[in-house]
């Protein structure tokens, strides 16, 4: 299984607009982040996981040519904006894309991309055939793959990450409940988000994140939905355990 970053940085991306602080001024690649999302290449099967506003730079800058199946944590715009996308899938395939996701954030996608399920579609509008995420504990079948749900607390917003195997996946996150954690124990590679270092109402700080994967002690860690207030790539990952990674846009590691 090969996981490539597509995107590591938060709602607003780094560099912000505007912003004139030394990470969004950075020269360093790495400390140039699109908006979260990961793509799944497996057993000839090609995933991704959010499609945010940034999905098509993405794709053409991971020089994805093949997407099978989309899976969605939850339904805020960083993560589904770029939805629409899909379609250069869907010319090349001359197939619908699979789309899982809870049943709120499938009503939230038929409420903003309207035109993509209206009974009269319009020429060349996005293909996609829904499946509903009912049970958050138990596993699903993706394309012969199987998924394993993960639950997280955004805030107050129920989300989901996911494991696939030996891999999980987190994002948008401030509270794993028992049960997550004891799915995530015994996982060769973790990601979880790490905003910054200052506490925030709904995002796991440095140290929080760092505290959670201590506690589950898999054998390497990557942390995403990074901010820029986090401080530039290579000053925070001296600091890191060697086992813990910051993510950055466009690794691609095998699990």
């Amino acid at each position: 299984m090969r996981i490539t970053f597509l995107g590591t940085g938060t709602s607003s991306g780094v560099p912000i607009i505007g912003c004139t602080c030394p990470v969004c001024r950075s020269l360093d690649y790495r400390d140039q982040r699109l908006r979260v999302s990961v793509h799944i290449a497996v057993a000839g099967r090609s995933l991704v996981v959010d499609t945010g506003p940034d999905f098509r730079q993405q794709m053409l800058r991971a020089r994805i040519s093949q997407l099978d199946a989309i899976l969605f944590t939850h339904e805020h715009k960083d993560h589904t904006a770029g939805l629409d996308d899909v379609r250069a899938f869907n010319f090349r395939q001359q197939q619908e894309i699979p789309v899982y996701a809870e049943p709120r954030v499938i009503e939230q996608l038929k409420r903003e991309f309207a035109y993509i399920f209206a009974e009269h579609k319009y020429p060349g509008v996005p293909q996609v055939r829904l499946h509903p995420i009912e049970d958050e504990q138990q596993p699903f079948e993706v394309l012969g793959l199987t998924v394993q749900p993960l639950r997280a607390m955004h805030h107050r917003l129920p989300v989901l990450g996911f494991r696939l195997d030996n891999f999980a996946y987190l994002t948008d996150a401030n509270l794993l409940p028992d049960s997550t954690m004891a799915q995530l124990r015994g996982a060769d590679t973790i990601v979880l988000n790490a905003l910054r270092h200052e506490p925030h109402l709904s995002h796991f700080t440095l140290s929080e994140a760092i505290g959670i994967l201590e506690e589950l002690r898999p054998r390497r860690a990557y942390l995403t939905h990074i901010s820029h207030q986090l401080g530039r790539h290579r000053e925070v990952e001296a600091t890191l355990p060697p086992w813990i990674r910051l993510a950055y846009d466009g690794l691609a590691i095998d699990v």
